[in-house]
C-alpha cells in the first residue's frame, strides 16, 4: 500500500438490523459500509461541482473477512486511493478495524465514474484524480 496519504475515517456501530443469524454483522452490510465509506470521503473532499456532474459505480468488490463483530460493536472504516485512475476507472482501498485496532475487513473496490448528464463512462479528470491522491 502506497501511503502517499493518511485516508478517509469513519466511525459505524453495528446496529440489530445488521447482525445475521450467525450473530454477527451480515457480509452485505459489510459491502454497504464499504460504499457508506466511499461516499462520505467523496462528499467530503470533492467540490461540489464535481458531485452534481459525476456519480460512482462500484464495478468491482475484493473483500477479505479476518473477523466478526456483533451487534453494538464500533468499527472504523479507513479509505485511501493509492494509486492513479485508468480512464474511468481506480481502485480504492478499505480497512475496518475494531476498538482494539484489530483488521476486521479488508476490501478493495474499483469504481468507475459516470457522467451525470450523459449516463456513461469518461476519464477521471486530472485535477479530481488529485484531490484524492493529496489528501
Amino acid at each position: 500500500m502506497s501511503e502517499r496519504n493518511s485516508g478517509f475515517n469513519i466511525s459505524i456501530t453495528a446496529r440489530p438490523e445488521d447482525i445475521d443469524e450467525l450473530g454477527h454483522v451480515n457480509n452485505a452490510v459489510w459491502v454497504r459500509w464499504i460504499q457508506e465509506l466511499a461516499t462520505a470521503h467523496w462528499n467530503a473532499i470533492a467540490p461540489q461541482s464535481a458531485i452534481e456532474q459525476y456519480i460512482w459505480v462500484v464495478t468491482r468488490h475484493e473483500i477479505d473477512y479476518r473477523g466478526n463483530v456483533g451487534v453494538g460493536a464500533e468499527v472504523t472504516g479507513r479509505t485511501w486511493i493509492a494509486e492513479p485512475p485508468k480512464g474511468a476507472r481506480f481502485w480504492r482501498n478499505s480497512n475496518f478495524t475494531d476498538t482494539d485496532g484489530s483488521l476486521i475487513v479488508a476490501a478493495k473496490t474499483n469504481w468507475a465514474i459516470i457522467e451525470r448528464s450523459k449516463g456513461r463512462a469518461v476519464r477521471v479528470p486530472k485535477e479530481l484524480a488529485a484531490l484524492f491522491l493529496d489528501n
